[in-house]
């Protein structure tokens, strides 16, 4: 999905939300293991909605088909909290094209998103990644049209997302990885991020 262009112009990082931060982390953790496994990357989503996090993957023939479907899906996710949307791509940089895998994401109701990611080379047929994610700029916000979480009245929330139990197994556990769940809970939403 290396068809995608993200610009960045910012000389500083700016502050990622709390949330947000998490869920971009942890679709990017979810996509090295499954590279670390010889796996490929179907592009995919992680929408943290109350304490739940649910994966869902959006295959397509082209970019622009997977990022449709995962802009259809957020966008219609009334009452999640945030975001990542995580695939395989690549950046430009001063020392030439690197390979990175790719989350960005966002917040109901704010106008940009942003993306993060891992840059990797290969070492045969595994990538190798470097120990901490860069940030990679602004991206488009999915989330840009929803009220916050709260905002929502129960009957506007998608039932999938209003149950209170989940198990570990609605992921199917001979593949765990962001391809097999399709919009299955993953279970609670990923623990804070230590501070890097």
């Amino acid at each position: 999905m290396a068809d995608r262009t993200i610009e960045n112009s910012a000389t500083d990082i700016p502050a990622i939300p709390e949330i947000l931060e998490r869920v971009l982390l942890f679709a990017l953790e979810e996509a090295k293991e499954k590279m670390t496994q010889g796996g490929d990357i179907v592009p995919f989503t992680a929408l943290v909605v109350k304490e739940n996090l649910f994966l869902e993957t959006h295959p397509g023939d082209t970019a622009d088909e997977c990022f449709a479907d995962a802009r259809r899906t957020v966008e219609g996710a009334r009452g999640a909290n945030a975001y990542a949307f995580c695939y395989d791509g690549y950046v430009e940089t001063d020392a030439g094209t690197a390979d990175v895998v790719i989350a960005e994401g966002g917040i109901p109701g704010e106008s940009e998103g942003m993306a993060i990611g891992y840059l990797y080379t290969m070492k045969g047929d595994l990538p190798v990644f470097e120990d901490a994610p860069a940030y990679i700029g602004e991206a488009p916000n999915f989330m840009a049209d929803l009220k916050e979480a709260d905002d929502y009245e129960e009957e506007e929330v998608e039932a999938r997302y209003l149950e209170d139990e989940y198990e570990k197994s609605a992921v199917p556990a001979d593949d765990a990885g962001p391809a097999a769940a399709d919009a299955a809970p993953a279970g609670p939403a990923p623990a804070p991020a230590e501070n890097a």
